[in-house]
């Protein structure tokens, strides 16, 4: 985390598991890179995306790396990755939660590799470390995202416009085509009123087996709450894989649809958002 000069502002739209030392120098159509201090409340908002990104799941081609613990080894990682994406905080004095996106001509002026240290190690001595260490196997594609902090002191949670900055950088990441280009998620609604979710997305995302329903126009939203104990709905294990379902008709009452639906996890809102027509993307 630094100081820096103000770019162009970027339009609104437990740390995760660090990558296998097998997967280092592997070929991927994004690696999302992570830096900052967990510990410095704001400072830690780049590994929380990271953990963001990992808890809910991310295409095959989508690597993510911890830059708050891996430090050098972030270099190793652009080995191979066609594009690179680094998220930080940072302090410039605009607004906390104002967000910067570096495109990749802006960080060609990088630090000088003398003096560098583990443990200050920031993104632009990633990207100066992986160009000295990479060479022509450097990645061409890079963009740096900065979110202005507001609180670095320890012990402390993200402050709330940094974290609704994060969701908004989620959504422009998520926006990328290395994640457009994947398989939307699919659930499905059964005629006894139940909606379906497979087991891999059950764990990823309500891993407390536990939500609330909220009907939103055209959407039914799923949020994810600890424990069924605040009102919230269960989900049941349904077979021995760990496919789960939970009752839905009771808030969707005569407007149950049937059958297979497309949905989305809006991390700004922290829900799942079911389709209840049968729209598909073209």
């Amino acid at each position: 985390t630094q100081s820096a000069a103000p770019a162009a502002p970027a339009a609104p739209a437990a740390p995760a598991a660090p990558a296998d030392p097998a997967d280092v120098g592997s070929s991927c159509d994004l690696l999302v890179v992570g830096c900052g201090n967990l510990l410095r409340a704001d400072d830690g908002v780049g590994p929380i995306l990271v953990r963001h990104l990992w808890e809910t799941g991310v295409p095959d081609g989508v690597r993510l790396v911890d830059g708050g613990t891996a430090g050098m080894d972030v270099s190793f990682q652009m080995r191979g990755a066609r594009r690179v994406i680094l998220v930080d905080a940072c302090t410039t004095g605009e607004p906390p939660g104002t967000v910067y996106q570096v495109p990749g001509p802006a960080v060609e002026d990088l630090p000088p590799l003398s003096g560098l240290h583990t443990h200050l190690f920031r993104w632009d001595h990633a990207l100066a470390f992986g160009r000295w260490l990479l060479g022509e196997e450097y990645p061409a594609d890079i963009t740096v995202y900065l979110i202005e902090a507001q609180d670095f002191d320890p012990g402390e949670p993200l402050s709330a416009p940094v974290r609704r900055a994060m969701g908004r950088v989620l959504e422009l990441i998520r926006g990328e085509p290395a994640f457009r280009d994947a398989p939307p998620l699919v659930v499905e609604f059964t005629p006894s009123g139940y909606l379906r979710l497979d087991a891999a997305t059950s764990r990823r995302l309500f891993p407390a087996d536990a939500a609330t329903l909220l009907r939103h126009g055209a959407e039914l939203w799923m949020v994810p709450l600890h424990s069924t104990g605040n009102g919230g709905v269960l989900l049941k294990q349904r077979n021995r894989v760990g496919d789960r379902c939970v009752l839905v008709r009771e808030v969707l009452a005569d407007d149950l649809p049937m059958g297979a639906r497309e949905a989305r996890w809006d991390p700004v809102e922290g829900a799942l958002r079911v389709r209840l027509d049968r729209h598909r993307r073209g």
